[in-house]
């Protein structure tokens, strides 16, 4: 069944377990699911789609096998695509009725398996989101200086929509750093917002990549839910990939029977930085050489699969980090 974003706040939800909202409006997509969670209140689980199809059968036992001393739970799924399907469809043949499923999805067509699903079955929840306009990204910003008393030129909020490529969740981000800057200023110029959206707010990709080698997946997954990466970020971060896979590839093919991991990375051509040393040396014990060399080809691959699939970069590119972080 299909709902319009704007009638959230007129549902219930009590009767529903399962919910998709999908689109390219990701600052949207997080208000809603705030709504829905808020109506609920319940204990909240998070989860990335190949975290949950890497290992289903946990997540069917969780799902299941509910326990009478835990609180009813939601659980929510980010970055979801068509490969959670059949995973629903599973769940949906065991009636559960003591926890709630949230799918968050990106962009979906209309001949979508999942988004078929949800559209015919009046017991599923689907909302679809998309880009808000300039005169919509407008007035949220307005009200926000409104309710602050905050003197700001509309040459200046139009600077400021026009940074936010469409998506309130980027606007809002950049209101909290307008917030703690101004302090106790009741005013902000053109120049000042300027240099403000200006700032690199990322986590650097260096750290991300260096993250996802060393198999922390736990971190891997922080920087990418705290991080604000655009689908132009894709390349850059392969590249940084496929550089780095390249660098430990050249390191073991130096190694002989009689040089450790110490000697290996301090004799390197060009140096390590003395910073990098422990992580490189880390991402060492967990590659082999020839998993390594099938790091490099699968790069290559995502690469070339990327620039056939702009319109969802993002997703792809986060998906094969997940895969990299959590490969044993």
């Amino acid at each position: 069944m299909i709902i319009k974003s704007f009638e959230i706040d007129k549902k219930k939800f009590n009767d529903q377990n399962f919910f998709l909202i999908y689109g390219e409006n990701e600052g949207h997509k997080r208000e809603i699911i705030q709504v829905i969670k808020n109506k609920l209140e319940r204990d909240v689980e998070s989860y990335d789609e190949t975290q949950i199809l890497n290992n289903n059968e946990l997540f069917y036992e969780k799902v299941f096998n509910q326990s009478l001393f835990e609180k009813e739970k939601i659980f929510v799924i980010n970055r979801c695509t068509e490969k959670i399907h059949e995973l629903i469809e599973n769940i949906l043949e065991k009636n559960i009725s003591d926890v709630k499923i949230i799918l968050n999805a990106n962009i979906l067509e209309k001949k979508s398996k999942l988004r078929i699903l949800f559209e015919k079955d009046k017991e599923l929840i689907i909302i679809p989101t998309y880009k808000d306009n300039s005169i919509t990204l407008v007035e949220i910003a307005k009200k926000f200086f409104y309710n602050y008393k905050i003197s700001i030129s509309q040459e200046t909020i139009n600077l400021l929509v026009s940074r936010c490529n469409g998506d309130r969740g980027h606007l809002k981000s950049e209101l909290d750093k307008i917030l703690i800057y101004i302090n106790d200023k009741k005013s902000i110029n053109l120049e000042e917002i300027y240099k403000l959206t200006n700032l690199a707010e990322n986590i650097s990709i260096n750290e991300l990549v260096d993250t996802s080698l060393s198999k922390n997946s736990q971190k891997t997954s922080e920087i990418l839910n705290e991080s604000n990466y655009k689908s132009e970020d894709g390349i850059l971060i392969l590249r940084i990939f496929l550089q780095k896979a390249k660098r430990l590839l050249s390191l073991y093919e130096k190694q002989n029977s009689n040089l450790n991991y110490d000697s290996l990375i301090n004799d390197y051509k060009p140096p390590i930085f003395w910073k990098d040393k422990p992580i490189v040396k880390r991402q060492l014990e967990n590659w082999s050489k020839s998993k390594i060399k099938d790091l490099i080809a699968n790069i290559n691959k995502t690469e070339i699969f990327l620039k056939k699939n702009s319109s969802i970069s993002l997703m792809l590119v986060f998906n094969f980090i997940y895969e990299t972080s959590n490969k044993s």
